[in-house]
């Protein structure tokens, strides 16, 4: 009897992976393993599900049942994997369970960063992460709606996540205020005038901005969240968001003796510590780098896949622009690595915005760029100046 490939995780990753293999393999046995119920769904949609009216239900594409019979795996759905026993290629599952593996690829993902808060109205603070997050989330607003008095949300963190939240709560109804230690939007992604451009217009939507300032402090009353700031400020609220960030999912990993960092260390063809098992997306960290993003996890899937069918592949990524889903200011970036040295070139007009991030010494290629407002349509154009 052939062992299987067991992957643990059933987000994008990790169904991605399985839809990949059954393409180039329909016999091998697969395993995956979820610990919540593990229906498929487009996590970007998370961020931008309130401006389309989507509940958590309605963002469900197919249930675990349904990807089961599409992919002939065996899905173990709300099941917990408490140990990975390298030696024995087993995993040992919550309740006593264990499940052997020929190979076991990590496809965990990450978790949101917690912020440590006094006060006590810490526990109020909501992350979204996944349907269940979700969920959470949508029914907290109902509650505001249900009150008819003020819609304030405090989200930590003006980065990609924070930026299109804020966005979709605009379409709502509600009025955001977002909070960063940063000077400015999207501060690791693209120029001080993009920035500029992108927190103007939320601005002009209807959105708040404080940066410099972390929140130190929630406390719980019955007029709402009363918020401290590390600048000595403070403001009240409805709601409090987190989006300051993901912790790859490395516990597991740690306690069987595979070496992580920053997420679980792969060398170039996804491969860890130990030649049985593999990992990716948001858990892994693939040439020094976690790339929590759509495409990087489209081309791991792919050369992933290749090298468990029996041709081994290093994952090659090509340009790999992000959309950020603020229709306020419609937004396109392709950050350059990180440590790169070089400077932005930017061109601002009424109508849009082009920035190119170059060493100068290849003006023509480029090591990143961002995009907004009529400039995205030059999207697919300057993607092929990027070196890569």
């Amino acid at each position: 009897m052939v062992s299987p490939i067991v992957i643990i995780g059933t987000g994008l990753a990790g169904y991605s992976l399985a839809k990949e293999l059954r393409k180039l393999d329909a016999t091998i046995p697969i395993v995956m393993i979820s610990r919540d119920a593990g229906d498929f769904y487009s996590k970007p949609m998370l961020s931008n599900a309130l401006r389309a009216k989507k509940s958590a239900a309605a963002l469900v594409l197919k249930s675990s049942a349904a990807m089961e019979e599409e992919l002939r795996a065996r899905i173990l759905t709300h099941t917990e994997v408490v140990e990975i026993d390298l030696q024995a290629r087993c995993l040992h599952l919550e309740g006593g369970m264990k499940q052997s593996y020929g190979t076991l690829v990590l496809a965990m993902g990450a978790d949101p960063t917690r912020p440590v808060l006094e006060g006590n109205g810490g526990d109020s603070v909501l992350s979204v992460n996944d349907l269940d997050d979700f969920s959470l989330f949508e029914k907290s607003l109902a509650e505001l709606d249900a009150r008819g008095t003020s819609r304030d949300v405090l989200i930590l963190g003006a980065g990609l996540i924070g930026c299109e939240f804020a966005n979709d709560l605009l379409a709502r109804g509600f009025h955001p205020t977002v909070v960063d230690v940063a000077d400015r939007v999207l501060e690791r992604l693209m120029p001080p005038q993009a920035s500029r451009r992108l927190q103007t217009r939320l601005e002009h939507a209807g959105a708040a901005f404080r940066f410099k300032a972390a929140a130190v402090s929630v406390n719980r009353s019955a007029a709402g969240l009363a918020v401290g700031f590390s600048d000595g400020s403070s403001m009240r609220c409805d709601l409090i968001m987190s989006a300051i960030g993901l912790k790859p999912r490395i516990g597991l990993a740690a306690q069987a003796g595979l070496e992580v960092h920053r997420g679980i260390v792969t060398d170039g063809k996804l491969m860890t510590s130990d030649p049985r098992v593999f990992a990716m997306g948001d858990c892994a960290e693939v040439g020094r780098s976690v790339l929590p993003f759509v495409m990087p996890i489209m081309f791991q899937c792919r050369a992933l896949a290749a090298t468990l069918t029996g041709t081994p592949t290093v994952v090659k990524y090509p340009a790999m622009p992000v959309t950020v889903k603020t229709p306020a200011c419609p937004t396109v970036v392709c950050p350059p690595p990180s440590g790169a040295e070089g400077a932005w070139q930017v061109l601002e007009t009424e109508d849009g915005l082009e920035a190119l991030f170059s060493d100068g010494a290849s003006p023509d290629r480029a090591l990143g760029f961002a995009l907004q407002e009529n400039s995205v349509s030059k999207r697919q154009r300057m993607a092929g100046r990027v070196a890569t």
